[in-house]
């Protein structure tokens, strides 16, 4: 039993390897009809499945087929035998210290029409020194010698090395239109939901055994704009463009709660309070966010404040003491706010790009196990991802500046969650050009580029342990990635 168990294993693992092959070159498969490529991959997934516990074809010979089809494919489509090694095994992987200079054409270190602080502070060795005036560089917390041996712990891997991916776990297009936000389970590793512009939530086990629908949880009347998991994963609250936000039983799918906005707003986004989840916090298109009551249902006197433009996107730091709000005139307002009555006060404004949406807001305490300034990640409508440092004082500097492709749609990004062991940091995000990117924050670097979809890329998120990545694009294909161990 043990043998036919690894057996099927093997098989597995060759079957997404196989996939992993097909979805490298599928960007180069009638360039011109997108729809075709995504069907021929699910069509792919299906056949894979079917001849997964095919007994005739033994692991080795399985192992050649990989060979052969790489080779065949990368003579078909143009493509020689460096470009392809130089590719992450499966995936388009980009070598760790290349130069990122050399796979976009540059903006500029600064936003178009804004004028970020410079962060003064040395970060790390040839980082980010061209922007350090020499005569006011000040000592940084970086990673030293000292570490070393937590990143032989790790295998003492390279950041490209550690961001190789094996193929693809899973894909779901089931929704019928764009799929606009996927999040892991905090607290389930494979548990996966989705919302989607056809006005449904979907709660996905990934394993074990064959992924499966746990649930969708409908009641929405229009499109579902965002949601958020409660911190002990059993709940769901998700926003509308039907002026409701919605509280729902993740495992049922039922709704047991409605909170209605009585103004005639439009929600654009919604997170529950990490640190009581009795509160949840809406944004909506009349510049103005609000907490609510869950158990009564109702908006919290003085809980509202005010933006400059539409809320589209919501983060809070881990405290839950600070809420950033990012609107669709540009600037990232942060308001206080309190964790038991549930109050907001409006503390700072930043215009980080005049006129361009701010998209998506990630906080994170800090970047790595050494350097430990609490950051924000931001996505704006201006063909660029954005690190931020939080300052003592609260005050916002500009650290790194990445060119994407990014000007229509509503693109999300991540921090990628693993406690690295070693030199610097990674990122995540989506992209209008069909790709998931993965960038080192200390080398302003693309260590990985992940393809497969045939639409804009529009949300990236990790589960807990980084095991699985998932991406979601505007066609409403949903693709669940392995990340090499």
């Amino acid at each position: 039993c043990q043998l036919r168990m690894d057996d099927s294993r093997v098989h597995t693992n060759t079957a997404q390897q196989i996939l992993a092959v097909d979805a490298k070159y599928n960007a180069y498969r009638c360039p011109t009809n997108p729809s075709f490529r995504t069907l021929y991959l699910r069509r792919r997934t299906q056949v894979l499945q079917e001849r997964a516990n095919d007994e005739v074809l033994d692991p080795s010979a399985r192992r050649d087929y990989v060979k052969v089809r790489q080779q065949i494919l990368a003579k078909k489509y143009g493509l020689s035998e460096t470009r392809s090694r130089a590719s992450s095994r499966h995936s388009l992987s980009l070598q760790s210290h290349q130069s990122f200079d050399s796979l976009h054409v540059a903006i500029g270190d600064s936003p178009r029409g804004s004028s970020p602080r410079i962060n003064r502070r040395q970060i790390s060795s040839n980082s980010f020194s061209k922007l350090i005036d020499t005569d006011e560089r000040k000592p940084h917390v970086v990673p030293t010698s000292a570490a070393r041996a937590s990143r032989a712990m790790a295998g003492d891997t390279t950041l490209a090395e550690n961001y190789a991916f094996a193929g693809m776990h899973y894909i779901f297009d089931k929704h019928s239109e764009a799929v606009t936000v996927i999040k892991f389970s905090p607290n389930e590793k494979t548990q996966l939901a989705c919302c989607s512009k056809d006005g449904t939530l979907s709660v996905h086990a990934l394993s074990p055994g064959p992924p499966t629908l746990i649930c969708t949880l409908k009641g929405h009347k229009r499109a579902v704009t965002d949601f958020d998991w409660s911190v002990d994963g059993d709940f769901i609250v998700s926003s509308s463009l039907d002026q409701t936000a919605r509280f729902w039983d993740a495992q049922s799918g039922k709704c047991l709660r409605f909170m209605e906005e009585r103004n005639g707003c439009e929600l654009l986004c919604c997170l529950f309070q990490p640190v009581n989840n009795n509160l949840i916090v809406t944004g909506s298109i009349k510049s103005q966010i609000q907490t609510w009551n869950v158990s009564t249902g109702k908006a919290i006197k003085g809980g509202l404040g005010k933006t400059a433009g539409a809320v589209k996107a919501l983060s809070v730091d881990s405290s839950g003491t600070t809420l950033w709000c990012g609107d669709d005139k540009g600037s990232i307002f942060s308001f206080i706010f309190n964790v038991t009555s549930g109050r907001v006060q409006r503390a700072k404004r930043y215009v980080v790009c005049p006129g361009q949406p701010i998209t998506c807001i990630s906080n994170r305490s800090w970047m790595t196990r050494e350097a430990r300034d609490p950051s924000l990640l931001v996505n704006a409508r201006h063909d660029a991802l954005m690190l931020f440092r939080i300052c003592p004082d609260g005050t916002l500097e500009m650290k790194r500046h990445f060119p994407i492709s990014h000007s229509r749609l509503n693109i999300r990004s991540a921090f990628c969650p693993l406690m690295s062991f070693r030199e610097g940091a990674c990122v995540v995000t989506g992209s209008e050009d069909m790709c998931v990117y993965f960038f080192d924050v200390a080398r302003k670097t693309c260590v990985n580029k992940l393809q497969g979809h045939s639409a804009a890329v529009l949300c990236v998120c990790w589960n807990y342990d980084e095991s699985l990545l998932a991406s979601c694009d505007e066609e409403g294909t949903v693709i669940v990635w392995n990340r090499e161990q």
